[in-house]
Parts: C-alpha cells; sequence; structure tokens
C-alpha cells in the first residue's frame, strides 16, 4: 500500500517558499540527509540548519555562504535540468531511492507547475518521491494501486494519460480524465482507497489540518 509505513532516505528543500506546516517542518527536522537548492540554503543556514550538500549552479546562494561551505557545494552549471532535478538526480547516484521533496511550491507558478510535474520523471527513472507542501502531499504512481487514507481525507487524481481509470473507497467516480481540473476536490470514504487504471497519474493527499 502507498504512503503506509513510507520512509524516506534523504530530503530535497526546494527554493519555492519555505514551509509554515508542522508537517514538512518535521520531514525537514528529523531528516538523516538534507540537500538543499542553492537558493533554498540562504533560509535554511539563516534558521540555524546546516545542509549535508547544497547543489546548483551557485548563483542564488549569499557570497558569505558560498564562502563558508564551500566544502559541501556542489555546483552544477547544466541549464537543462532545475536544481530539484540536480538534487534527485545527485541523490540518485549515491544509491539513494526514497526521497521527499518540501519547499517545492509558491513563488512562481510556473516554477511550482513545473516542480509538481517532474514527479513523474523521476518515478520513471526509479525513484519513489513524495513531495510535501503546506497543504498536502503528491504521491506519483502509475498502474492499479491503494492508498493509505482516512474517511473525509480530501483527494486529487491528476491524469497523466492513464486508461481505465476507476476507483473505490472515493465517494466520486473516476474515469480518463483529460484535464488536471477534473480529478480534483474527490475524497476517501475509508481508511484507504484504490485507483485501477493502466498508466500514469498523480494523487494528492489534503492534509487534514492545513493551515
Amino acid at each position: 500500500m502507498i504512503n503506509e509505513h513510507y520512509t524516506h532516505e534523504a530530503v530535497i528543500l526546494a527554493n519555492g517558499e519555505y514551509p509554515v506546516h508542522p508537517l514538512p517542518l518535521q520531514v525537514l527536522a528529523d531528516a538523516k540527509y538534507v540537500v538543499c537548492c542553492d537558493g533554498a540554503a540562504n533560509e535554511y543556514i539563516s534558521r540555524g540548519h546546516t545542509p549535508d550538500i547544497i547543489i546548483g549552479d551557485g548563483d542564488s546562494l549569499l557570497p558569505e555562504y558560498k564562502k563558508r561551505f564551500s566544502s559541501i557545494i556542489h555546483q552544477i552549471p547544466d541549464q537543462e535540468t532545475n536544481d530539484q532535478t540536480k538534487a534527485v538526480h545527485y541523490l540518485q547516484s549515491k544509491g539513494i531511492r526514497k526521497i521527499a521533496i518540501v519547499g517545492a511550491t509558491g513563488k512562481r507558478e510556473d516554477h511550482t507547475l513545473g516542480n509538481i510535474s517532474l514527479l513523474m520523471e523521476y518515478m520513471r527513472s526509479g525513484m519513489e518521491v513524495r513531495m510535501i507542501t503546506d497543504y498536502g502531499i503528491f504521491i506519483p504512481a502509475q498502474d492499479t494501486q491503494t492508498f493509505a487514507s482516512h474517511p473525509g481525507q480530501q483527494v486529487s487524481i491528476i491524469n497523466f494519460g492513464a486508461k481505465g481509470l476507476k476507483g473505490k473507497g472515493l465517494v466520486y467516480p473516476l474515469s480518463d480524465f483529460t484535464n488536471w481540473w477534473q480529478g480534483t476536490l474527490n475524497e476517501a470514504i475509508a481508511e484507504e482507497f484504490s485507483i485501477y487504471c493502466t498508466g500514469e497519474y498523480l494523487v494528492f493527499l489534503v492534509i487534514s489540518d492545513y493551515l
């Protein structure tokens, strides 16, 4: 079952809005290994933390931090991928497969959409990634899956080309949605729900006590 007993091996702090909800903040506080995208490192360090590594092209890192933390900066000038993806690829090269991403939403909407859509690419490369925001958890998935939930939890299913979409344990029926909005605002009615299909989709589980 997806999302039950999920334990990540590392956390990526992206350069969106810094988390304020207790869940992503706790994920960040409990992390065994923290990778900061270079712009995000400014806020993380200013709050008294030290990342295990800072990844990016280095353009967004404050000069004093660039000097002070030079030994943990992994500079990647490649402009064909964003810093979030560079961080995922770095962890993948270290044999780390289970990753939580926080701080990836907010600020510019185009960056937010890009960061969310990239979850599908990470899944295709064999990674098990969750994006945790101040409002919920994004889980990329494919084919038939069962997800841990609770009665009344708000759920959205965003279709990425899956066929034969059907659900069990949800208030509203599923179909082969052709637009992202069509699968939003559903609701779990039990401790788990299942999605039956062939292909890829993205699940968003709303945190019930969001701010």
